[in-house]
């Protein structure tokens, strides 16, 4: 076996890990005041939570997904820094049903999704047509579109569980992407040998 599609798949899982590592941490390490409450906000397309602090004036931190944590700053402060470019999306039955069925937090958000979602439908794809074909030949059968919806649909998924910091997803399509590449080009392979096997059996004319 050649080394080459080894080291392509260790080359791939470590751009995947990379990435993961490399992109804000989520907030689930953030320590909150006791009697401290937290309502979800979102500021472009960064999330984060307002916690707000036991206590009158009511005071406030600010915990993003991108790894910022700003300092305990009082109602005025905070309204005048972010008052202009903060929407408020409190967990609750007022929240987008839509966003709250996804995981998401703005519209921008549903591409990615969207992104996930077709690398599914390729995936639900590849071995439905597989069925179809090993159905009519009455013999189990992997065409070449399997592969080619493989392909399509572990790039997808991969793009997507880097955008969802999802680690084991990234490395379970890291290894996939190049074994369905290389059977790709190992078909090619095939039908260049094929074809030129054919042309010398070929009497010159």
């Amino acid at each position: 076996m050649k080394i080459g599609p080894f080291v392509a798949m260790l080359g791939l899982i470590g751009l995947g890990v990379w990435l993961v590592w490399s992109r804000p941490a989520p907030m689930g390490s953030i320590t909150l005041e006791q009697g401290s409450r937290i309502e979800h906000v979102r500021i472009g397309d960064e999330r984060g939570v307002i916690e707000i602090l036991p206590g009158e004036p009511a005071q406030f931190r600010l915990h993003m997904r991108n790894g910022w944590n700003s300092e305990k700053f009082g109602q005025a402060a905070f309204i005048e820094r972010f008052g202009n470019d903060l929407l408020v999306t409190l967990q609750s039955d007022n929240t987008n049903g839509f966003f709250r069925l996804l995981n998401i937090t703005s519209w921008v958000s549903v591409v990615w999704v969207g992104i996930g979602f077709g690398g599914q439908i390729c995936f639900f794809g590849r071995m439905f047509v597989q069925w179809v074909v090993s159905e009519k030949k009455k013999e189990s059968v992997v065409p070449e579109i399997f592969w080619w919806l493989s392909l399509f649909g572990g790039v997808a998924l991969f793009t997507y569980f880097v955008w969802r910091r999802d680690l084991i997803g990234v490395l379970g399509q890291s290894s996939g992407v190049v074994i369905y590449a290389r059977n790709l080009r190992l078909i090619h392979k095939r039908r260049k040998r094929a074809l030129r096997e054919k042309q010398q059996s070929e009497p010159d004319s």
